[in-house]
């Protein structure tokens, strides 16, 4: 009996040489390192306006949130300027869709060592409301977005004019058939979605809780974007980002761009409100681990 007892202490131990131990759901030993809670960010930092840092970053925001017009907005006008009338002879709407997720996964991936990789300023509120970055900071991401946003959708119109003005400049407004409320709506939900998974994606609590579960936190946003895309195309054409929505808007410049236009920024601010409240009070309340 003793024997099959040291076996299994000794087959225990083989296997902890290769397995990952120290999470919460195992309940580490004495060595486990604790997670210690970064402090939150302070609501105005004076030091980071003489930091290049940040003013790196925000240019890595703003280059960042051109190209993302640039490329989402020229697939819109590809495919909605088709001149077969026909949207078999394009991407369609699912290739739209992996547009605006596809470029969001590969700008995260680009620019979150350097910024954080907000690129909309929907993500950039839900984390200046987790204490995640001062106010200053925040402000600043916004304005280098929306300015990125101007740039990229005027390329596109630089580029194809007559197609751009001609097929609505991809601006976001509601469909017909639907209310302002169904439009408002839809953007709140979307924008949660996201801003929920770029917490979830980016939380170093749960990357010290499972160690084991490898993440790369910009596929995961990418195709959040993308599904929320998908969903919410045929309702508004799909917002969930404010400067993405004002670039377009303010390119396009006609009145059914600027119409639903308030949508497009109360909607995904309520909903990054929300998926910051969700993350903060909810999901991080929950002890880490807990001792006898």
């Amino acid at each position: 009996m003793e024997g099959k007892e040291e076996d299994v202490r000794l087959g225990a131990n083989r296997y902890s040489e290769h397995q990952p131990i120290g999470t919460a759901a195992q309940g580490g030993g004495a060595d486990e390192k604790d997670y210690k809670e970064p402090p939150p960010a302070p609501l105005f930092e004076a030091e980071e306006l003489t930091s290049w840092s940040f003013y790196r970053a925000g240019i890595a925001e703003f280059l960042a949130t051109f190209l993302f017009l640039y490329i989402s907005v020229l697939t819109v006008m590809g495919v909605v300027g088709n001149p077969s009338g026909s949207k078999c002879g394009t991407v369609g709407i699912q290739g739209i869709a992996w547009s605006f997720g596809g470029m969001i996964f590969v700008l995260v991936h680009c620019t979150a060592g350097i910024s954080g990789g907000h690129i909309n300023p929907a993500v950039t509120f839900g984390l200046f409301l987790a204490r995640k970055l001062s106010l200053t900071r925040a402000v600043f991401y916004m304005v280098m977005q929306c300015l990125g946003a101007i740039c990229g959708a005027g390329v596109v119109k630089g580029f194809q004019t007559t197609l751009y003005q001609g097929n609505g400049g991809g601006a976001n407004s509601v469909a017909p058939g639907y209310t302002k409320g169904d439009g408002l709506g839809a953007e709140i939900v979307g924008t949660f979605v996201l801003v929920y998974t770029v917490f979830s994606a980016t939380d170093a609590k749960r990357s010290a809780r499972d160690s084991h579960v490898p993440i790369l936190a910009p596929l995961p946003i990418g195709f959040a974007v993308f599904l929320v895309h998908l969903a919410t195309i045929p309702i508004t054409g799909t917002g969930i980002n404010p400067a993405r929505s004002l670039g377009a808007a303010i390119i396009y410049n006609k009145k059914q761009a600027w119409d639903d236009h308030w949508i497009f920024w109360v909607g995904p601010f309520i909903g990054a409100a929300l998926a910051a409240i969700y993350h903060v009070v909810v999901i991080r309340a929950i002890p880490f681990k807990s001792r006898d």
